[in-house]
């Protein structure tokens, strides 16, 4: 559990927030008080993707599935706000570590705990199901280890009976390594899928390795398809149970009821001392941030600094009821291109095996339209100078899903090359260079127009450099969700501010940029994001060369790349 940060509020309707519980794609997780001094577990939508209806829509189905489904092995609904921003939901409380930072902190789990754990998780799918759901997302995160029993959280693409799927067109939904091969084939959500989640979670458990190795999305989901699960080391009967949940035929998985069985559980889990320890890893709640009696209204305000006191210094435990969104997939191979701008992208090659979870596209702000700029007469500009004319003063980086990517791996569409064409073809011939200083750190990208004559059109470009991963605002580096290789970013990167490209038209001269220095995340006019250093996140780094009409009208003509070590 982390304290809250100065850009927090101090409430959230009537719950007094206490510490950050875990952050991810679509929201934060605080720990709250009532008024009556319970806790509650509060999910809050950040606010740059209230805009959008899927997000909400998502939302409010979790809220509705967390509603419906009352069991002891999962939190019940205590709250919630659908009808004004911020939108969030209250759960009850799960005092333990996740699964997976249980197996992080320990290591493998003894066989006859793993037993235990199967069989308590098999009987809360069951309750589940019986309301007619399926979780969708089961994984090492989304199990809390409580003094009572394992617990199933996150129901944030849980599905109903008659309900429609929220994912995108061509796209499963679930976790690269626990999701199960009809998900990524055909998109069949039946209770089965869950069955092989919970079998793929419980080999992590049991060997602390991922289930089908590490690596990119495509290629861990390739495994969980074609290849088998690693069991290797594993006590037999144990290792003979999880291979039959995760069978690559549905119908040929055990049902739960027999998965409970086969586990030949003899005692409470609760008194195995292996769990017990566990659970002991929790931290107590923290005190209140504010001092008792200190009358603040509920809103959004910010936090006051938060310190704990009393307690010893040490490595902070794993901590409790944690968010964990569902990871996205990496791209295919490359395939048709999409069409101008504000749509998505559905036509990827067959490698990727479509496992692109829900996307939430990150606010629809209108922005400014443009600003006046004045000449300043120099023969050589740089693109962050501003234009000579009416131009756009930047461009909305979060309207976008980007699947673009480069890479330099000859394994991957051709090495040196990016995964799919441009978005537009380019109206002037584009001349650039992508040139990274590992003495300073930083990128410098030059441009110019092959030779023309004056013109009085405009052509504005902007650029953008995405980094290998998804990046946490809060510490500028890629999300840690403890499993594996960070999340691949899908987001369009850091942009620069739009040049009129045609403003070097019959001269010589190139357009100048350096990363970080001239980038940075816009979001509805307002600067969202520094650009991170390059030394943040090593990789293939993506540079495309978008053509702007607007802020929120831009097309790719150029993707290009460079790696950092």
């Amino acid at each position: 559990m982390n304290a809250l940060r100065p850009q927090d509020p101090v409430h959230i309707g009537t719950y007094a927030l206490l510490g950050r519980l875990g952050a991810g794609g679509m929201g934060q997780v605080y720990l709250g008080r009532s008024p009556g001094g319970r806790l509650v577990a509060i999910k809050v939508i950040r606010e740059e993707i209230v805009d959008h209806p899927g997000a909400l829509a998502r939302f409010r189905r979790e809220v509705e599935t967390v509603r419906a489904v009352r069991s002891a092995y999962t939190a019940s609904l205590i709250d919630a706000s659908l009808d004004a921003a911020p939108y969030w939901l209250a759960t009850e409380y799960v005092s333990g570590p996740t699964l997976s930072k249980a197996a992080e902190a320990r290591g493998p789990l003894p066989a006859e705990t793993c037993r235990g754990v199967f069989a308590a998780l098999a009987e809360g799918l069951a309750a589940v199901h019986a309301y007619g759901v399926t979780h969708r997302d089961l994984k090492p995160q989304n199990v809390i280890l409580s003094a009572q029993g394992p617990q199933l959280i996150d129901f944030g693409i849980a599905r109903g009976a008659g309900q429609t799927a929220l994912t995108e067109l061509g796209y499963a939904s679930g976790t690269p390594g626990f999701t199960a091969p009809e998900v990524l084939l055909r998109n069949e959500t039946a209770p089965a899928a869950d069955v092989f989640a919970l079998g793929a979670t419980m080999a992590y458990a049991a060997t602390g390795r991922p289930p089908f190795g590490h690596g990119e999305a495509a290629g861990v989901s390739y495994r969980a398809v074609h290849e088998d699960i690693d069991v290797a080391g594993l006590d037999p009967h144990l290792a003979e149970l999880i291979r039959a949940c995760v069978a690559k035929d549905p119908g040929a998985r055990p049902g739960l009821q027999e998965v409970v069985a086969r586990c030949s559980v003899r005692s409470a889990l609760a008194e195995d001392p292996t769990y017990a320890a566990l659970v002991a890893l929790a931290e107590p709640a923290p005190r209140a941030p504010t001092a008792p009696g200190t009358p603040t209204a509920p809103g959004f305000g910010p936090a006051e600094p938060f310190t704990q006191t009393g307690l010893p210094p040490a490595p902070p435990p794993p901590g409790p009821y944690a968010y964990t969104p569902t990871q996205l997939s990496a791209p295919g191979a490359p395939a048709k291109r999409r069409t101008w701008l504000l749509g998505t992208s559905v036509g990827l090659g067959a490698a990727a095996l479509a496992v692109v979870a829900v996307l939430l596209a990150q606010g629809l702000g209108d922005g400014d339209r443009g600003t006046e700029a004045k000449d300043d007469g120099k023969k050589s500009p740089t693109a962050s100078e501003a234009p000579k004319k009416s131009a756009p003063a930047y461009i909305d980086s979060n309207v976008k899903v980007s699947r673009d990517f480069w890479t330099a791996d000859p394994e991957k569409w051709g090495g040196g090359e990016c995964n799919l064409p441009p978005e537009e073809r380019q109206e002037a011939d584009i001349v650039h260079s992508v040139d990274p200083d590992p003495k300073t750190g930083k990128a410098h990208i030059t441009f110019r127009t092959k030779p023309m004559k004056k013109t009085d059109r405009k052509y504005y470009l902007s650029v953008a450099v995405k980094p290998p991963h998804e990046i946490d605002s809060d510490t500028g580096k890629p999300y840690d969700f403890g499993t594996g290789p960070a999340q691949q970013n899908l987001n369009l990167g850091y942009t620069s501010k739009p040049f009129d490209l045609y403003s070097l038209a019959g001269t010589s001269d190139d357009a100048r940029l350096t990363y970080p220095d001239d980038f940075a995340g816009w979001f509805r006019g307002k600067k969202k994001d520094e650009a991170i250093p390059l030394g943040n996140d090593p990789g293939d780094w993506t540079v495309q060369f978008l053509h702007v009409e607007k802020p929120r009208e831009y097309a790719s003509v150029v993707c290009t790349g460079f790696t950092w070590k």
